[in-house]
């Protein structure tokens, strides 16, 4: 069974002036990523905009990424939708494109029970073949996925993670502790300034928005880990926390895409309603990259 691990970036989506998909700039910044040491790539996340989109647009973005990808790392497909049948659909075109696995987001807007969120994602996994990874996101979606119902869920073979955006590190160590005697069950942090501490907790790794900006700090936080330098992958940790703490000032991910802006690297805006930082926020934002050492 596939099994996520390491730093995956949620691949921010590139747009032209008048706010359509700029193919171009999204392939470059797919292989600057997997050429800085990322582990996976990830189309439509959160950061990626993926509620902008209709299914002909999707296609398009699962099929460049792949393309650009072409097997250097896995790809995974954000696959959210507030609908089950939506969700399938999307799930659909992950797996004809043959991507490694789909990330899904409880269904967002609708208040669920969690008999109604394991029902959810029983039925997407009843509904494809592909590994699927589940994405807790309460803070955006006000819809929890329990520790209870992640162990319950974990129990069907093609779910093999979760996602931990909540920020809450002790929900994130509940996700291990009962789920630690489920096989090929991988929990990933959404948390950018939880890494280092999930990794050692027994987290694989995270999907990690700031990795956009940051991909090689990022990646050296897991890469170092994995090679028994500690004291390295803490100071990485903290190096970056910055830069996720700024990710506050704006509405997300809008300062993940000026930070990829000040680098250099032509992404564009977000999409109305979400509005550019001020100038004043810009500049804090600059000082923390040349800080980073990631802009003059």
């Amino acid at each position: 069974m596939f099994k996520p691990y390491g730093i995956i970036p949620p691949v921010i989506t590139p747009f032209t002036e008048d706010g359509k998909f700029n193919e171009s700039a999204y392939r470059k910044m797919i292989s600057h990523l997997i050429d800085e040491g990322v582990h996976g790539i990830f189309p439509l996340g959160t950061t990626g905009e993926f509620y902008a989109f209709d299914l002909d647009e999707i296609r398009r973005i699962f099929e460049v990424a792949k393309d650009e990808v072409a097997g250097r790392v896995p790809i995974y497909a954000g696959t959210s939708h507030i609908t089950t049948r939506g969700t399938i659909e999307r799930v659909h075109i992950a797996e004809e494109l043959g991507y490694d696995a789909v990330s899904v987001l409880t269904p967002m807007f609708v208040s669920q029970t969690q008999d109604e969120v394991y029902n959810f994602f029983k039925t997407v996994a009843e509904n494809t073949s592909l590994p699927v990874i589940m994405y807790n996101n309460k803070p955006k979606t006000n819809v929890h996925v329990t520790p209870a119902t992640c162990a319950k869920l974990a129990e069907i073979p093609n779910i093999i993670g979760i996602k931990d955006s909540t920020g809450d590190f002790t929900n994130a160590l509940e996700y291990l502790r009962l789920t630690r005697g489920a096989e090929n069950f991988s929990i990933l942090l959404g948390r950018d300034t939880l890494i280092f501490a999930g990794l050692v907790s027994g987290a694989a790794g995270a999907i990690s928005s700031c990795s956009n900006v940051a991909p090689r700090l990022v990646a050296n936080i897991y890469d170092k880990f994995k090679a028994g330098d500690l004291n390295g992958a803490l100071e990485d940790q903290f190096t970056l926390n910055p830069l996720r703490i700024a990710c506050n000032m704006g509405t997300f991910p809008e300062v993940i895409k000026e930070g990829l802006e000040l680098e250099g690297y032509p992404v564009g805006k977000c999409l109305a309603p979400i509005g550019p930082l001020t100038s004043d926020e810009r500049e804090k934002l600059r000082v923390i990259l040349k800080d980073m050492k990631l802009v003059d």
